[in-house]
């Protein structure tokens, strides 16, 4: 029976740019701890999280916000993602891959299971150019963007992409996400799924081939 890994990128493939606020001030020029929005890693300590964690705010919308606001600290206006993601990450997009991520790959495509991404801004942060520096890419069947769909997680239509793509049914994936209400919409289509923790990647990758070595 065929099977299928399904992934978010932000966050699950690539390390999410809180956790490397040590690259991006290097990137930058600014001094060590000037960039203190922690998302995940420190909640209490970030009040726009919490609003986007609240549905107060959209996810572009708080990515929009810290991209104004670390600008500004350079006195330089961004408007475009791809500009933001690439000089707080030096243009190196391979170098913030989860290695866990890249082991969970291998091993699922050793496994016989199809691979997809389902992501609400791959191009849209990235710029249109990265993937062809990520050649683990390659060994993806099929990789979703809303930059293009225009459908966003967690509508249930951006389920059955992955699903129509892969001429899968829903209960055959295993879905994996960092951000909560993203879930809502695997719940929708019967898709199961495991939250990713960012502070424990490698537990979550090895609960998510888990689920589809025991069938969900």
């Amino acid at each position: 029976m065929m099977r299928a890994l399904v992934l978010d990128f932000g966050g699950v493939i690539s390390k999410t740019l809180f956790e490397t606020h040590s690259l991006s001030e290097a990137a930058l020029g600014l001094p060590s701890g000037t960039l203190t929005w922690r998302g995940p890693f420190d909640p209490d300590g970030d009040d726009a999280w919490r609003a986007m964690q609240a549905g107060e705010m959209t996810e572009r919308d708080y990515w929009a916000l810290r991209m104004r606001e670390t600008g500004a600290l350079i006195g330089e206006a961004w408007t475009e993602f791809p500009e933001f993601v690439g000089r707080l990450r030096g243009a190196e997009p391979e170098a913030v891959i989860r290695p866990e991520a890249l082991d969970a790959i291998t091993r699922a495509k050793a496994s016989g299971y199809k691979l997809a991404i389902l992501s609400n801004e791959l191009d849209l942060f990235y710029g249109k150019d990265f993937r062809s520096r990520l050649p683990f890419l390659a060994d993806f069947d099929l990789i979703v963007d809303a930059t293009y769909t225009g459908i966003l997680k967690p509508d249930p239509r951006a389920f059955r992409f992955v699903t129509d793509g892969l001429a899968i049914e829903a209960k055959d994936c295993v879905f994996v996400d960092d951000q909560a209400k993203n879930l809502n919409g695997a719940v929708a289509v019967g898709m199961p799924y495991v939250h990713f923790d960012v502070t424990r990647p490698g537990e979550s990758y090895a609960l998510a081939l888990d689920m589809l070595a025991q069938g969900n």
